[in-house]
């Protein structure tokens, strides 16, 4: 078995055990491996190796044994469900879901919950989406087009990203092993509009510090929900607004609420990010990084609210058949609509972010919070131009961290063929290691093979490749993803092994949700995942006086409960949500 630095490089043999004993239990430190920000390495003496890089955190303490499940605060226990009635419905808390044993690829054996061994724990947190809701050229005159177009919780996302950290610190154990959780993944749209603002709130709410979710006037909201068009809601004003109509709370100070300074204590586990589309592009769809209109537009002083429905349309379809990559049309559609603007504040936070500037945060020491330094990334992925890696979790369990987003264009995703090349490489290079994949795109979103133009020679891959290629080697057990928004978990049978594909639902819409999956050798011929869901801290009950930042990530997900249009399926069924998911053992 050979380790793998965090870089998207060469491989070579080493086996160094990572391990720490807890009676029978085997446990991870939780530690991933990179350079420094400065492109060196930590000293020989911490790394074996300083060619090798380092060891860089590690997971909780484990408890004492023998451990015990942990389902306090999962959605085994409780999960916010929406009292009867029309209209705007108010959450309270319901009863929890059940697990569900899935034997597509094995027959589970009975016996094995008295034999497994836990592997690894870890928390999937998946599309943030935090954002600068005041944002110049934010698309929220598509509402025009379709209601679902704009959320009207879209202010909270920073107290409500604070509560679900809040919730993963509070897990003490993971919910079917009660093994300490080694380690969290980010997989992607952690940003929603490739902003600098953006960028610095989501490093502080998963490092730990203050956030004040405001742009451009200081002193006051200069967006939409004040802006007096009917088609938004208005909380503060007495408008008669078109949510209002629908139910929706009048709430004085609501918006000023949403501009205070947050505390987030950061997460108290090692934590490792994956690029999203929205991380990548502007928009998380337009190939328009260095057009000097659109960056203008992002930090001046101007701010389309309101178009008429058929152009909402129009530019709603454009978006969606990918007929504008590079955002020329949208440009021009900006242009037309230039005395149709409304004055705001400018502000140079909200300058799009390049892919550099993006590994370059994460490497910034002042976002290291409990480790790795970079978060997966490395000196060596700047000095490349590439955002996928690996990192090792355990002696014999492997983290890939895959860039499935298209630099060409489009919210759909694919993979080059030298990162599809050096997948393959990385997994018969560790035969002995089971392997846990993760990017932001599903298998079924990864059809979009659009040339990246910093590579125009090269190949661009569907997720059906990936998948199949996957399935060629017998020590990948998982797939982990999001992007969808959606909880959905898929069996995929390979040529020469099998692993389950495990899509988790947003933290932007209801139900918003992350996930705990568990890794365990069931000591039979068989391995489980265990996945179990977890809502924010936040409680499940609102209440409307309570504007604390504690108050507002509860309406946060109320609030998302009652978006106008949404979709009612993210959840998933009973068979995507707590699992037990059982594989042949290699």
């Amino acid at each position: 078995m050979s380790r793998i630095r965090s870089v998207a490089g060469s491989t070579g043999p080493h086996r160094r055990s990572l391990l720490a004993a807890t009676g029978a239990v085997a446990l991870s430190a939780g530690a991933g491996y990179a350079l420094w920000p400065d492109g060196g390495t930590a000293s020989a003496a911490d790394s074996g190796s300083a060619a090798e890089g380092a060891v860089l955190a590690s997971s909780r303490q484990a408890p004492a044994a023998p451990l015990a499940p942990y389902t306090r605060g999962t959605t085994v226990a409780a999960v916010a469900d929406a009292r009867r009635g029309p209209g705007y419905r108010r959450l309270a808390e319901g009863p929890g879901w059940r697990r569900v044993v899935r034997d597509d690829l094995a027959d589970p054996r009975s016996g094995r919950a008295g034999r497994r061994t836990p592997l690894v724990s870890f928390v999937q947190l998946t599309d943030l989406h935090i954002i600068d809701a005041q944002h110049p050229l934010r698309l929220e005159y598509l509402r025009a087009a379709g209601v679902n177009a704009w959320r009207p919780q879209e202010a909270l996302t920073v107290q409500g990203a604070v509560a679900l950290v809040e919730r993963v610190n509070a897990l003490r154990g993971a919910p079917v092993t009660g093994s300490p959780l080694h380690f969290a993944m980010t997989t992607g749209d952690n940003t929603d509009n490739n902003a600098r603002s953006e960028l610095e709130w989501f490093l502080t709410v998963l490092s730990g510090g203050r956030v004040t979710p405001n742009t451009g006037d200081p002193r006051h909201y200069e967006g939409v929900q004040n802006s007096g068009l009917r088609q938004y809601w208005h909380p503060d004003s007495a408008l008669r607004d078109a949510d209002k109509q629908r139910g929706f709370p009048h709430l004085d100070g609501f918006l000023a609420a949403a501009l205070r300074e947050v505390n987030s204590p950061g997460l108290n586990l090692p934590w490792y990010s994956t690029v999203g589309n929205h991380d990548a592009m502007p928009l998380g769809c337009y190939a328009s990084h260095g057009d000097s209109y659109l960056t203008d537009l992002a930090v001046g002083g101007r701010k389309l609210m309101d178009v008429p429905a058929d152009e909402a349309y129009r530019l709603r379809q454009t978006i969606s058949k990918a007929t504008d990559p590079e955002g020329v049309r949208y440009g021009d559609f900006l242009k037309a609509h230039a005395r149709s603007m409304r004055s705001v504040t400018p502000d140079e936070k909200r300058a799009p972010f390049t892919p550099a500037e993006y590994l370059r945060a994460h490497l910034d020491p002042a976002y290291r919070g409990p480790g790795p330094v970079g978060h997966g990334y490395s000196a060596d992925n700047l000095d490349t131009g590439t955002q996928y890696y690996t990192f090792r979790v355990a002696d014999d369990v492997l983290g890939i961290s895959l860039d499935t987003t298209d630099p060409g264009g489009h919210y759909t995703g694919s993979v080059g063929t030298a990162q599809l090349r050096w997948l393959e490489r990385t997994l018969r290079a560790n035969p002995d290691a089971y392997a846990i994949v993760f990017s932001h795109h599903t298998s079924t979103s990864m059809h979009n093979t659009r040339r990246d133009p910093a590579r125009p020679g090269e190949r661009r891959h569907t997720g059906e490749e990936v998948a199949a290629l996957l399935g060629r080697h017998r020590n990948v057990v998982a797939w982990v993803n999001g992007h969808i928004h959606r909880n959905a978990i898929t069996p995929h049978t390979g040529s020469g092994g099998t692993f389950w594909e495990i899509s988790t639902a947003s933290h932007v819409e209801f139900p918003q949700l992350a996930r705990v999956i568990e890794l365990v050798d069931n000591k039979d011929g068989t391995l489980s995942l265990f996945t179990t869901l977890v809502e924010s801290s936040a409680p499940h009950r609102t209440d409307f006086t309570d504007l604390s930042q504690t108050g507002l990530a509860a309406l946060y997900r109320e609030l998302s409960f009652n978006v106008p249009g949404s979709r009612t399926d993210l959840a998933g069924g009973p068979g995507d949500r707590n699992t037990e998911l059982v594989l042949k053992k290699r």
